[in-house]
């Protein structure tokens, strides 16, 4: 199975859902350690990607790009910043392709995760978003299989919610309340595994 225009239009449809169905979720989690506004932030952005949509070249590159464009206007956020950065390190990646391998699919995340990593100046271990994509570019290296790139990659993101949840935030302004996000998960995490679980249905 490949990744094409079209697969890039479904996905992008059932994030939009998926965020307008969690919102809440995302700004109750965001409240205990930060802004309270995550959830605002993603609805807000997907709801701008969606619109570009039926707009969006076969360039699997140039679309990406388009995205990461749209959900910049929406917030000047930082995790939405992160986010149009991460998705413009794999346009950058896809540039001038029509398709794309499963077995890519592990690189395209890496690299979000390395742009992400040097735009934030943070690191992998102290319990962001990070931590999620690098699990999950971990989880995926070798898979060509599209139904095990899909398990693999919900297996990730979970595990890496269970695995930080009971570690202090040192990134962030979730460090601020270091001792009191023990036990309580990440919201740029939470967000990535939604988005995750959105992007690859189970089958």
């Amino acid at each position: 199975m490949t990744i094409d225009r079209a697969a890039l239009a479904a996905a992008i449809g059932r994030l939009r859902a998926a965020m307008d169905r969690e919102a809440d979720r995302l700004n109750a989690a965001d409240g205990a350690l930060g802004d309270g506004d995550l959830g605002v932030t993603m609805t807000r952005g997907m709801a701008l990607v969606a619109e570009a949509g039926p707009e969006l070249p076969d360039d699997l590159g140039q679309a990406l790009l388009r995205c990461a464009q749209a959900f910049t206007r929406s917030s000047g956020s930082s995790y939405g910043t992160l986010l149009a950065t991460g998705l413009m390190a794999m346009a950058k990646a896809a540039k001038g392709r029509t398709e794309i391998e499963t077995a890519e699919l592990a690189g395209l995340v890496a690299a979000a995760r390395d742009a992400m990593i040097a735009r934030g100046k943070a690191e992998v271990g102290g319990k962001t978003v990070l931590d999620s994509l690098d699990a999950v570019a971990r989880a995926l290296d070798g898979v060509a299989d599209p139904g095990v790139a899909a398990e693999v990659a919900r297996a990730a993101v979970r595990g890496a919610l269970d695995d930080f949840r009971d570690r202090p935030a040192t990134v962030g302004r979730a460090r601020i309340f270091a001792e009191k996000s023990h036990g309580m998960d990440d919201p740029g995490m939470l967000a990535m595994a939604l988005i995750v679980e959105a992007l690859a249905p189970p089958a």
